[in-house]
């Protein structure tokens, strides 16, 4: 058994042991559930520290035949794109797990759950077969729709359902896609179908529907306009760790689609559909923007501030240059950082007053400053200052577009004023003023639990942010032999 079977499994094991457990020790049961998601964050870790970035193909590959009558195999592996995102998702995982350390309402099952959804998610950024890409794709579905159905807010029925017909619509489009692919080639291994497209190029009809088809699944998940409908409701309504696995990971395996599918195997409909899905991704930047601005509701702002900073993610990959990519997978790691962090935040404050109405607090430096401070730079580094991680992957992203798309991107800066507009409005409401002495007894500093779950994610931001070099050489080479398949 190989290191990445391990730390693909590994949470579904923990998962499986939870089952045959009491429900009764729930402290006991917090505690395995963190044990079995720090295992793969520390061979996470292991599998960087052997990776080589100097190479462009997939490392540390596993292969077993699985149903040989229909050529799918059990494929593994990984490169300099799939692995930031491989960290980064056992990282979010254990630190939501020390976020859901509150949770009081069956906590067996929710840990249960959670631990499959993390399999899922580890599996589909390892995936090197369309057919087992496509399970633990469909994997994650489930126990996401349970999440926030029962662990949600008031409208929590109605938004897990969103979120699951949303995804689901996406997934059969994504999937007569699969079958297309596999009676074209023959073949549902990545590796070889990329081989094949270099031979026999999907071209015509045939690559634009099925490019289509693989859009539709990925924009939804992105989510880019106009399928971003809904990721408001979801992120609103799922407790605090749900909603920072949906903007942290989540989010990303529509752009890692793109990077890892759709791009290197149809590069003919890449190219041909390449300036609508900069038009989208404008819309999505600016639009996201301007709803962030109209919020009042903290979590909404931030939710639809993941709509606009998706956006760059499509506009990069929209350009197909390798500035245009590397800013682009940049972007899905530091976004899946930067926004963990402030909806865990959101998760602090919104846990004593039970509102998270802008408008509602004042003068939270003066009370609680530890707080204050962490929720500022996290603010800071989504609206894009320099020396901190979403400054580097926003500009490399322009200029990538300012190549190719030089208009949309020019309107696309818009984004990033509106960005600093909203987070610093948000920041002098909630930050600054007068203290709002309705919150006097409710109001306590962030304790040590919630640091060891934010903390972590303000040192990247600030290591990403002033020493960017080792990300960006770490996805360099995979994503240039990307575009060398795209041209």
């Amino acid at each position: 058994m190989g290191i990445l079977t391990i730390i693909t499994f590994f949470p579904l094991l923990g998962a499986i042991h939870l089952l045959f457990r009491s429900g009764r020790d729930e402290e006991k049961i917090r505690r395995v559930a963190l044990y079995f998601t720090i295992v793969p964050l520390v061979l996470s870790l292991v599998v960087l520290a052997r990776y080589n970035p100097a190479l462009h193909s997939f490392q540390m590959e596993e292969l077993i035949p699985w149903i040989p009558s229909m050529n799918v195999s059990y494929h593994l592996g990984l490169d300099g794109i799939s692995i930031p995102l491989l960290v980064l998702t056992t990282l979010l995982s254990t630190l939501c797990i020390l976020a859901s350390w509150g949770i009081s309402k069956r906590v067996k099952e929710y840990f249960i759950f959670f631990l499959v959804l993390e399999s899922g998610m580890i599996g589909v950024f390892m995936a090197l077969d369309l057919f087992l890409f496509y399970v633990f794709w469909e994997i994650m579905l489930v126990p996401m729709y349970f999440l926030i159905g029962i662990w949600g807010g008031p409208r929590r029925e109605y938004a897990a359902i969103k979120f699951f017909l949303y995804t689901l619509a996406g997934s059969v489009l994504m999937l007569l896609s699969i079958i297309a692919l596999y009676f074209r080639a023959g073949t549902l291994d990545i590796a070889l179908l990329i081989e094949f497209v270099q031979k026999t190029p999907f071209a015509g009809n045939f690559a634009l529907f099925v490019f289509l088809g693989f859009f539709v699944g990925f924009a939804v998940k992105v989510p880019c306009f106009p399928f971003h409908t809904w990721l408001p409701d979801a992120h609103v309504q799922a407790p605090t760790a749900i909603s920072v696995i949906l903007a942290g990971v989540l989010l990303k395996m529509g752009g890692y689609g793109f990077l890892r599918i759709s791009y290197p195997i149809l590069p003919f409909a890449a190219h041909y559909f390449a300036t609508p899905i900069a038009i989208l991704a404008l819309i999505s930047i600016v639009y996201g923007a301007f709803v962030a601005m109209a919020q009042n509701d903290l979590k909404m702002m931030v939710a639809y501030s993941s709509v606009s900073h998706m956006g760059f993610v499509m506009l990069g990959i929209a350009a197909m240059n390798e500035k245009g990519f590397s800013g682009a997978a940049m972007q899905m790691f530091t976004h899946g950082i930067i926004t963990g962090a402030l909806f865990l935040l959101v998760g602090v404050i919104y846990d004593r007053c039970h509102t998270r109405d802008i408008n509602s607090f004042g003068g939270l430096m003066t009370k609680i400053p530890i707080f204050a401070g962490i929720l500022s730079v996290s603010a800071f580094a989504s609206l894009g200052l320099p020396g901190l991680a979403g400054f580097v992957s926003e500009f490399i992203v322009f200029m990538g577009g300012f190549e190719v798309f030089p208009y949309c991107t020019a309107i696309a800066t818009i984004g990033i004023v509106i960005t600093a507009a909203y987070f610093l409005n948000m920041m002098q409401k909630m930050l600054l003023g007068t203290f709002n002495a309705k919150w006097e007894h409710d109001l306590i500093e962030i304790n040590h639990r919630e640091l060891a779950s934010v903390v972590p994610l303000v040192v990247i931001m600030f290591a990403v942010g002033v020493c960017p070099s080792p990300l960006i050489n770490l996805m360099n080479e995979s994503l240039k032999h990307i575009l060398v398949l795209v041209k």
